[in-house]
């Protein structure tokens, strides 16, 4: 069940694509990271969820209507206690609100929103879950599942201001990056679980601020042996980082930008 101690954790991935290209996209991720996708059954509503080793760890979507000129993208949720109150505290701190406070069946309650630097988030608070798929979508010790939550931001100090205070995060260390300022890691209860820079020019990704996931793979040169092989482009990597592990940054065939962190 949810509770206090799970507020402000990152929850869960949901992937916006192309319209039409659902079923192509499914089999690229189920290539490069081993993911199964079924059908959630909404109805009216067409929503695949994946899943690796019987936990469900994402969700893929076409691209809504109402954003024609949108381009693919991933989609970040933070668990929280109480969605209303979190709406409430987070456009009070500066947040657009795009999507107010909606159920979903068998899930819990979602709204969607923008942080005072712009960046697009959703917010999820989950109804109680038992069996096999219960929660586990960010697991930084299971291949597959989300492992990092990268945010490349107009003005890293604001947007760490406010998830601090809508979120409980606390800032981690600081790395001085030269030109580029520094790459600031952020913890929830005293783990590190991102970081946040300055947007550079010319940066890859979208426009403005955004979120950027991490999965983890269990061979990152591999991961993007398989990215090629599927369609996709990796654009940046294979990059060591403090701690020895190794990251990438991609594009799936559609688009939508997301990386992997793990063993080089």
């Amino acid at each position: 069940m949810m509770t206090k101690d799970h507020h402000g954790s990152p929850c869960w991935y949901e992937l916006s694509t192309t319209p039409g290209n659902l079923r192509q996209t499914g089999a690229f991720y189920k290539k490069v990271f081993g993911w199964t996708f079924r059908d959630a059954g909404m109805e009216g509503f067409t929503y695949h969820l994946a899943s690796i080793g019987g936990t469900m760890v994402a969700g893929a979507m076409e691209m809504p209507e109402d954003t024609p000129d949108m381009p693919p993208f991933w989609m970040l949720y933070f668990a929280v206690s109480d969605a209303d109150t979190s709406v409430a505290e987070m456009v009070a701190a500066g947040a657009k609100l795009h999507r107010p406070v909606m159920p979903i069946p068998g899930t819990g309650r979602f709204a969607l929103l923008a942080d005072p630097t712009g960046a697009g988030f959703g917010i999820l608070e989950p109804l109680p879950m038992e069996g096999p798929d219960q929660g586990g979508a960010f697991d930084q010790k299971k291949p597959g599942h989300g492992a990092w939550h990268e945010l490349m931001s107009t003005d890293p100090g604001a947007a760490m201001a406010f998830y601090g205070k809508t979120l409980g995060w606390t800032p981690g260390q600081s790395m001085p990056m030269g030109e580029m300022g520094s790459y600031d890691l952020f913890q929830w209860h005293g783990r590190d679980v991102g970081g946040m820079m300055r947007k550079a020019p010319g940066m890859p990704g979208p426009v403005g601020s955004f979120w950027l996931p991490y999965f983890g793979v269990k061979r990152v040169a591999a991961a993007m042996k398989r990215i090629t092989a599927g369609g996709g482009t990796v654009l940046q990597g294979p990059h060591e980082v403090p701690g020895g592990a190794y990251i990438a940054i991609a594009r799936d065939p559609q688009g939508a930008q997301f990386a992997l962190t793990g063993p080089k």
